[in-house]
């Protein structure tokens, strides 16, 4: 997967949360929008993930990967 792209296991992985947990977060209306739908799953630019990561889970932002 391109470096500059999250699927939904990186984003579980980011948020130190289980993948059912990661689709929950990402369903909320706050998250970003997928940057793509591909055969494998929706996928995120990671960009727009860490912005939502700076303002709604500032404790993870030095925990950057």
């Amino acid at each position: 997967m391109p470096r500059h792209l999250y699927g939904r296991g990186e984003i579980a992985r980011r948020l130190g949360v289980s993948r059912q947990r990661a689709a929950e977060i990402m369903a909320r209306p706050d998250f970003p929008e997928p940057y793509d739908v591909l055969g494998m799953g929706a996928v995120w630019r990671i960009e727009d993930v860490e912005a939502w990561i700076r303002e709604h889970r500032p404790h993870l932002v030095d925990d950057a990967g």
